[in-house]
């Protein structure tokens, strides 16, 4: 089947896996952002327990999207992987560094006699809630802005600034980024312990804590997208790359589908804020996480499409990478495409496990019984 289709044709169908995989990662983030809520949702040991192990139940999840994600770049664009994370190497290097220390923190956090003691692995969990993910979304934000590097003829880029990509969070579009995706991580959480969690002193504090950080990413959501919506990108034809102002307006205009799947998944969010805090709901993790997914697939997909580079470069703009210049060959690409038939059933099988834990609401008894809780 996948035979008969055009390079272009999966080079489009790739990057649209690449979107999907994204949003997942980043609806998975509300346990990076339930990570920097431990001392403001809970007084006591015992309630940080009962987060932590409801956190504990996800935190992988979250570190597979992550892999899952920068693997189908690997696989499918390795020119754009080879750049993007060999070329800004501090920056990932920094990325990595957080989440290695998070799932050190799970693992050793309860364990007796650990020699740097509890507190200190909750602030590994912290850093790695607020400066990982305010770093991938810095990171991301170069997709958009570009990076500093030069590519040759024998497709060899090399960067070309020695910050190796720690310039970027001089960049306030980056920086507006970064803080959506933390702020909205925050969100996020809070209503998955509001689903999750059978503590009223928690879910008090919940109900204080959430109306502030929902005000915080509105604000930073709307700066972000109205400086999405105002500044340039690149567009490419056969003679090469050029700057096209309000390109992502432009593409939004071309491609209505996207536009309106944006506004659904912007209200289906805000929706899930105001049934949780005026309604008393539990089920708003989930309006916000599909809502979530929307908006994360249909951002992304404002580069991959209607002649959009997806890595802008800075240093020379001919130089910049698209889905056609940065992807694997056809054949490469085809045969991956079978693999990815798989996606449905392993998402299906995520399903059946996030169901299986969460059948009950885990309470302050479920966690001191259980010797191996986090």
């Amino acid at each position: 089947m996948f035979e008969t289709f055009s390079l272009l044709t999966l080079q489009q169908y790739w990057w649209f896996l690449v979107t999907v995989l994204g949003a997942l990662f980043v609806f998975m983030t509300f346990v990076q952002g339930g990570q920097t809520l431990l001392y403001k949702l809970a007084s006591t040991e015992e309630q940080r327990d009962i987060l932590v192990a409801s956190l504990g139940r996800k935190w992988e999840l979250t570190f597979t999207a992550l892999v899952m994600f920068g693997g189908a770049l690997f696989a499918a664009f390795p020119l754009f992987y080879s750049v993007s994370f060999g070329g800004a190497y501090y920056v990932w290097m920094a990325i990595l560094f957080c989440f290695i220390i998070q799932a050190v923190s799970y693992e050793y956090r309860k364990k007796p006699n650990n020699f740097l003691g509890k507190r200190t692995y909750e602030t590994f969990l912290y850093i790695n809630g607020s400066l990982g993910i305010i770093l991938i979304g810095i990171a991301l934000g170069t997709l958009y802005s570009g990076g500093n590097f030069i590519k040759n003829d024998m497709n060899l880029a090399h960067w070309t600034l020695a910050s190796r990509g720690l310039e970027a969070v001089l960049n306030p579009f980056n920086v507006a980024f970064g803080f959506t995706i933390f702020f909205l991580a925050r969100v996020q959480a809070q209503l998955y312990f509001l689903n999750n969690i059978d503590s009223d002193a928690i879910v008090n504090k919940i109900k204080k804590q959430l109306k502030f950080d929902a005000l915080l990413f509105v604000g930073f959501f709307v700066l972000f997208v109205v400086m999405l919506l105002s500044i340039s990108g690149l567009s490419y034809n056969a003679n090469g790359f050029f700057v096209e102002e309000f390109k992502f307006l432009k593409n939004f205009i071309a491609n209505p589908i996207l536009l309106v799947l944006f506004l659904v998944g912007t209200l289906m969010v805000l929706y899930a804020i105001f049934i949780s805090l005026f309604k008393n709901s539990t089920k708003g993790i989930w309006f916000s996480g599909i809502g979530t997914v929307l908006v994360v697939v249909c951002t992304l997909s404002l580069l991959g499409f209607n002649n959009t580079a997806i890595y802008p470069s800075l240093s020379d703009i001919q130089s910049s990478l698209n889905i056609e210049n940065s992807s694997g060959s056809r054949y490469t690409l085809s045969v991956m495409s079978y693999v990815s038939l798989l996606v449905p059933v392993v998402l299906g099988y995520i399903i059946l496990v996030w169901k299986s834990m969460d059948k009950e609401k885990i309470t302050s008894e479920e966690v001191q019984s259980d010797s191996h809780h986090y």
